[in-house]
């Protein structure tokens, strides 16, 4: 497939190790990042699954090359981790996103070779579709997958200052994981000067409840008080299947200047290049 953009590939030294439920162990895995990103002639680096451990190694991310020759990397899910601390460290712009699906490798293929942005609609039949702050803001597009951003609070990768946070998650158990995180997340500060919420996929809790609420409820409860627009309902994350009945999701450039028009329904990303 890349291939076919022009592109060539060279694929890491490691990319097929095992190390119990990791590709490989965290010195490999940190040396093919590394190695990427000092090699001049690596443009962009793209992670084919979602990237467990990630968490792992961003403290030995070499900044000082990402710096000196930025380059976007591809990913999602626990990849939230590496574009937290790309951004943090090096404000690269980068992309939350996958080669799997049409409207996905369409996507980052657009986001990586041209300058023109992309602007994404609410799916109406999304479950977060219900959650909406009237309100425009424009700012960097940073966040990801919430359990990830949660997580990263008091690692020193998060930085949300005047930022449209980007929040999709699966279901991993019930609502009260969201309730925690989401509190966590507001507790720390994180949460103080941020500019807007966009808010992606949360459908793997579609159907389920807790007490009569929803993950909805949760989502409203905790971040409609922040005083900012909110734009919900976004086809950005897990458990999204596109018209051909395969996994499927919009791509969106974390870093680069966003605007989120909640009145409108929509949010513009810029692109990884100039």
């Amino acid at each position: 497939m890349i291939e076919s953009w022009g592109l060539q590939v060279d694929v890491g030294r490691h990319a097929l190790d095992e190390h119990g439920y990791m590709a490989g162990c965290d010195d490999d895995r940190l040396a093919d990042l590394n190695d990427a990103f000092r090699d001049p002639a690596v443009r962009a680096i793209i992670s084919t699954r979602g990237g467990a451990g990630s968490y792992r190694i961003i403290d030995g991310i070499d900044f000082a090359a990402v710096r000196a020759d930025p380059k976007p990397i591809v990913g999602f899910s626990d990849i939230t981790n590496i574009h937290l601390a790309l951004w943090t460290h090096a404000r690269l712009a980068t992309i939350h996103g996958c080669l799997a699906g049409p409207t996905a490798t369409t996507n980052v293929r657009d986001l990586l070779m041209t300058t023109a942005p992309l602007t994404i609609h609410p799916n109406p039949a999304a479950l977060s579709a219900a959650i909406n702050v009237p309100g425009v803001a424009v700012g960097p597009l940073v966040g990801g997958n919430l359990r990830e951003l949660a997580g990263s609070v008091g690692g020193g990768s998060v930085d949300l200052t005047a930022a449209i946070m980007l929040l999709e998650d699966l279901r991993h158990v019930g609502i009260g994981q969201v309730d925690r995180n989401l509190t966590q997340l507001i507790r720390s500060g994180a949460l103080d000067d941020i500019a807007a919420i966009a808010i992606g996929s949360f459908e793997g809790f579609n159907g389920y409840t807790d007490h009569g609420w929803t993950v909805v409820d949760v989502l409203h409860d905790r971040l409609a008080g922040l005083g900012v627009p909110i734009l919900g309902g976004l086809d950005i994350g897990h458990d999204i299947i596109g018209p051909t009945g395969t996994a499927d999701q919009n791509a969106a450039t974390l870093g680069a200047t966003a605007t989120l028009d909640a009145n409108a329904g929509t949010l513009t990303v810029g692109s990884c290049v100039q």
